[in-house]
């Protein structure tokens, strides 16, 4: 396709995302404003409440006041005063992610990478800026820069993904950022851009494979708690309209809960406000927002919470064991034989590859837990509802050192594998393991080898 075509269909396709987005927050407000308030609000309130919700679920920071009867209701001290809201509702954000990553594969394909990843940005950054100006009233006011560059952002993280997985498939590469990004890397000394590319693989995929695990431990929760969360609903009295609009919250909140139970098993936890704490070593807890979905949380310690640490230090064992040898730097080890006394050269993984994939997978492995953890948290409310989520810096410390010394095992493991396996040249060199007092072959006057060899 030609350069304009991309960048048409680029911008089209980050446009139906956004309105998807977008269209999944008012639906729900708007069965509230037919059915609970009969058509006699003004309807331009619920536009712009969907507005500032798909906002905040890319991060973009909500500043509320509400008004005194709603303040004095909630019991809270400070809740008459302006209170931001920074906690991002990562399904919204999940949802731009994934139409930004088929972007990024189909331009890349085409050639185009740079210019539809721009033209989907550019979009993203004018929608959020257009929402932002006409969305915000005296009661809730988004930040104008935040919305601008946070869901540009987002969009661009989908389309660098998109474009990387298209380029390391196995077609030529035909796209003119990718061969340019390739041209300068081959530049570098092959045995750093193996050792990032290792170290990446590692860090990541141990990282993604926690949030997995987490995954299905927050699903185990929902599932064993289902009697407590519908219990909650029914409490509420919400009805049919606002029990919809509360669900769509808290599927997307659901990315959210995956990150924090990844800081559970990690041992840091999160909070449910100031001086709050849900960890495998205990759980207290205050007043908490009604949201059913929280019905799920663990209400003690848990025995032998400790021994959570074991599964990402599986990870990064298992990581390291995979991934390490694949492409390993080798270095020449002399081993004497009958015909070559000098020594034969004996390729093995030097002794500091093991430490370096421990120490960069691990580093790795806490950049992605920390920023994710740092992205799912916030504030949700005044008072001490300002601090919900999990510490980043904890969860990114403890996150480094678990899968770090997971896949220092793992590396050294290998290492000690490929030792006793033998020589990696073995099976092409089977004649170098002669005795030395064996007689040498005899030699055939029609070759100029010797046989055997």
């Amino acid at each position: 396709m030609r350069r304009t075509t991309i960048a048409l269909l680029a911008g089209l396709e980050a446009s139906v995302a956004a309105l998807i987005g977008l269209g999944i927050a008012l639906v729900p407000l708007m069965l509230l404003w037919a059915v609970h308030f009969g058509l006699a609000v003004d309807a331009t309130l619920f536009l712009r409440a969907a507005a500032d919700v798909w906002l905040l679920g890319h991060g973009v920071d909500l500043v509320l006041q509400l008004d005194p009867v709603t303040a004095a209701q909630t019991g809270l001290p400070g809740a008459g005063d302006p209170f931001p809201i920074t906690i991002a509702l990562l399904g919204f954000a999940l949802i731009s992610v994934a139409f930004a990553r088929r972007i990024g594969r189909r331009s890349a394909a085409e050639g185009h990478s740079f210019t539809g990843g721009i033209s989907a940005v550019v979009v993203y950054a004018v929608i959020g800026f257009v929402l932002a100006s006409t969305a915000g009233v005296d009661g809730a006011r988004s930040s104008l820069w935040q919305a601008s560059l946070l869901p540009a952002f987002v969009m661009a993280l989908g389309v660098v993904i998109g474009a990387v997985i298209e380029s390391l498939r196995d077609d030529p590469l035909t796209d003119a950022a990718g061969g340019f990004v390739r041209r300068h890397v081959a530049e570098l000394p092959p045995v750093l851009v193996d050792t990032v590319r290792i170290v990446v693989r590692i860090g990541a995929g141990a990282a993604f494979g926690l949030l997995a695990v987490a995954g299905v431990l927050v699903a185990g929760l929902i599932t064993i708690d289902y009697a407590t969360i519908a219990g909650l609903y029914q409490s509420l009295g919400s009805g049919v309209d606002g029990g919809i609009a509360l669900t769509v919250a808290e599927l997307s909140l659901i990315p959210n809960l995956v990150i924090w139970g990844a800081a559970w098993l990690l041992g840091p936890g999160f909070a449910i406000g100031a001086g709050s704490v849900v960890a495998p070593s205990g759980t207290l807890l205050g007043p908490v927002p009604g949201i059913p979905l929280l019905g799920a949380l663990p209400s003690e310690a848990q025995p032998f919470g400790a021994l959570w640490l074991v599964v990402p230090a599986l990870l990064g064992f298992l990581g390291a064991w995979l991934v390490a040898p694949q492409a390993a730097p080798a270095e020449p080890v002399r081993s004497p034989s009958a015909w070559n006394p000098h020594g034969s050269h004996d390729v093995r993984t030097p002794w500091w590859f093991p430490a370096v994939i421990g120490v960069g997978s691990g580093a790795v492995a806490g950049l992605v837990l920390g920023l994710l953890a740092w992205w799912s948290g916030g504030a949700v409310g005044p008072g001490r509802l300002a601090e919900v989520g999990p510490d980043p810096w904890a969860v990114a410390g403890v996150a480094a050192l678990v899968f770090g010394i997971g896949a220092l095992a793992g590396a050294y493991s290998a290492r000690v594998r490929e030792r006793s396996g033998g020589d990696h040249g073995a099976s092409a060199r089977p004649s170098f393991d002669r005795r030395f007092d064996e007689e040498p072959p005899p030699f055939d006057p029609n070759t100029t080898e010797v046989l055997g060899r």
